[in-house]
């Protein structure tokens, strides 16, 4: 929800041409101040939705001798019940990715590598009934921050992805996490095994009905 630390912001990126940013972690508990941005006036919006972006921060916890579960990041929400991702409102002095490594920060203190967009979604706010346009990218998690801005009124947890999907009350915030859980390398072995064992299938049966 706000910006905590110099408006030098870009400083701390580097980008690649394929629109990834990498948030450099050296010594960053030296630079942040804690205290958020506040205040609506640098508020992007687009056709009269108010633009939200936000990262799902996730990691890679072994699970046995070689596989890796995804795990993701989920924060309390400040009003009502449940658990999502870190999000808050695009403003006109930042880019889409510099504002969503911001709010992630703010909310959950974490920082790492932003990756390419997971998508657009329209969502309606429920303090005032109005539609929002909602961005998510994905953040490959680097540092865990022991001290950030909204660290007294947020609590910040790993789950998997299941865990995730049941406490996170927002349809949209489930489904960037299908497009996340996509692009995974466990999920294309998963579907192609699954592919491959359905033409097995459908060749015995194409034989079965052969033989009678």
């Amino acid at each position: 929800m706000g910006l905590f630390f110099s408006r030098n912001l870009p400083l701390l990126f580097l980008y690649s041409k394929n629109a990834s940013a990498h948030f450099v972690p050296d010594h960053l508990d030296h630079m942040i101040c804690l205290v958020s941005r506040t205040g609506r006036q640098l508020q992007r919006y687009h056709l009269g939705r108010r633009q939200v972006v936000g990262c799902i921060p996730y990691r890679y916890k072994r699970k046995g001798s070689q596989d890796k579960e995804l795990e993701v990041l989920v924060i309390s929400a400040q009003k009502g019940n449940g658990m999502q991702f870190p999000k808050g409102g695009w403003e006109s002095d930042e880019s889409m990715e510099q504002a969503a490594v911001r709010e992630t920060i703010e909310e959950a203190g974490v920082v790492g590598n932003v990756e390419n967009k997971l998508g657009k979604w329209f969502y309606k706010s429920k303090s005032q009934d109005t539609l929002h346009e909602g961005y998510m990218f994905p953040l490959l998690v680097e540092k865990q921050l022991e001290n950030w801005p909204e660290k007294n009124f947020r609590k910040r947890t790993w789950m998997t992805v299941a865990e995730a999907k049941q406490v996170c009350p927002h349809p949209w915030m489930k489904e960037a996490l299908d497009v996340l859980v996509s692009r995974q390398p466990q999920f294309w072995s998963l579907q192609r095994d699954t592919t491959e064992g359905i033409t097995i299938i459908k060749r015995l049966m194409v034989d079965t009905e052969r033989n009678f």
